[in-house]
């Protein structure tokens, strides 16, 4: 059964809402994948903090109108699940690590920056690290000096405590 006319505003309002503050767009065709799997997917979305979603093209194309994601509106043909997130690479992430395990999910295009990604631009950016493990590098490199620092000082206390004791 189709959307009436105020399910469909509704829609594109809340397709345009999450476009708003997104930063990173990943679509791909879903043709011939199971409840169960798209369950586990979604599931996965909503760890990440993904907005997942499978819609109309047409109600996309309509809420990407006036975007900086407009361009993307040529890749939207055939069955598509929408993949939209804040942080720049979760979206394509999500998409991709789950197409790795099931090869019924096809990476299809993406938006990010302002520009339209091919299948293996969107690949690309879903192998950057996320923020969280950036910044958990960023402290290990920062905690680096200090903690060479401390082992040098147990390791020097350690050779005094020796030679005193052998003295």
């Amino acid at each position: 059964m189709g959307l009436d006319l105020e399910n469909k505003k509704a829609v594109v309002a809340e397709m345009s809402a999450q476009v708003a503050n997104a930063q990173t767009i990943a679509v791909a065709e879903y043709r011939g994948i199971g409840v169960s799997d798209l369950t586990v997917l979604r599931a996965k979305a909503r760890a990440s903090g993904v907005y997942l979603r499978v819609l109309k093209n047409t109600l996309v194309r309509r809420a990407l109108a006036d975007t900086p994601f407009a361009d993307l509106s040529a890749q939207l043909t055939g069955p598509l699940i929408y993949s939209i997130s804040e942080d720049p690479v979760a979206a394509a992430k999500v998409l991709n690590d789950f197409a790795k395990g099931n090869d019924k999910l096809v990476m299809r295009a993406g938006a990010y920056g302002g520009k339209v990604l091919d299948k293996a631009g969107v690949q690309a950016l879903a192998s950057i690290p996320g923020r969280e493990e950036l910044l958990a590098r960023l402290l290990g490199i920062m905690q680096a000096p200090i903690s060479g620092f401390a082992v040098a000082l147990a390791a020097l206390a350690k050779q005094r405590e020796e030679a005193g004791a052998a003295a």
